[in-house]
């Protein structure tokens, strides 16, 4: 939830369908940078 707040401690959009939109939003932006922090193995031999 930390992180979530690092991207805006508010919401921006006054419609609730735009704000269920701007949470979507800034979840595929944490999950994005979750996903470059995730190292790939790959087998050697």
């Amino acid at each position: 939830m930390h992180c979530l707040k690092l991207l805006g401690q508010s919401l921006m959009a006054r419609d609730f369908d735009r704000q269920v939109a701007e949470l979507q939003i800034r979840a595929a932006v944490l999950n994005g940078y979750t996903a470059l922090g995730i190292p790939i193995t790959e087998p050697v031999g």
